[in-house]
């Protein structure tokens, strides 16, 4: 299992309507193209419907949404780590504020990625929540702020603390942040504070302009 080289921008398609289906591999193109021209690590993280497509159409690490810890075995309607894996995922976000799960989840969750050879992207909206995570040896930590993801104030700003008491705290995971990142302002702050990537979604899901967007974000890490 190959780990992720940072820093790393982990572009969250989420379920907007400009991010799945057909939209999802003209995204994730631009983000590839992105992340060539400036030789920089970005990953996307798609619908589960949609990996298969693109992991097919680009050579970025493409994550799940979310999986479930169970095993091979009838449990309709479940997410598979092996199934999700066999279509081109590399990994998984777990915990997503928006698909949040109890500590003995996130725990089971991250395990079963672990057993199958995947990545685990571990997200927490406290830095206490983020140090308690990190006893489960996830690949990364997320940390994202709930009440700031989706707004236009970023954490790096809002809340700084919360990144450096994790950082400070947790030593040998990479910890990135996400919630409200927007600008390349954004994210120098966040460099500054010591995180070593960013993970967001609506500031290049849903603008007009995503290839132009992101160009400018990722030229925050020089």
């Amino acid at each position: 299992m190959e780990k992720l080289k940072t820093p790393i921008v982990i572009v969250n398609f989420k379920a907007f309507n400009s991010a799945i289906g057909k939209n999802s591999v003209e995204l994730a193109k631009i983000c590839e193209q992105v992340a060539k021209k400036l030789n920089v690590n970005i990953a996307v993280a798609v619908q589960t419907s949609d990996i298969s497509q693109v992991a097919s159409a680009v050579s970025i690490p493409v994550f799940a949404q979310h999986v479930d810890f169970v095993s091979q075995g009838a449990f309709t309607g479940s997410v598979l780590p092996e199934a999700v894996k066999s279509a081109g995922a590399v990994g998984s976000l777990v915990n997503h504020s928006e698909k949040p799960l109890d500590i003995g989840s996130i725990k089971k969750t991250i395990l079963r990625l672990q057993d199958c050879g995947m990545l685990a992207i571990a997200c927490a909206g406290t830095s206490e929540m983020a140090v308690e995570i990190s006893k489960f040896n996830p690949d990364v930590i997320a940390i994202e702020p709930p009440e700031l993801i989706g707004g236009d104030v970023a954490v790096s700003s809002a809340k700084p603390e919360v990144l450096t008491d994790a950082i400070v705290r947790i030593k040998r995971i990479p910890v990135i942040c996400g919630a409200g990142i927007k600008t390349k302002d954004d994210v120098k702050k966040a460099v500054l504070l010591g995180v070593k990537g960013i993970l967001m979604a609506s500031g290049v899901d849903c603008v007009k302009n995503p290839l132009k967007v992101l160009t400018e974000l990722v030229e925050g890490f020089e």
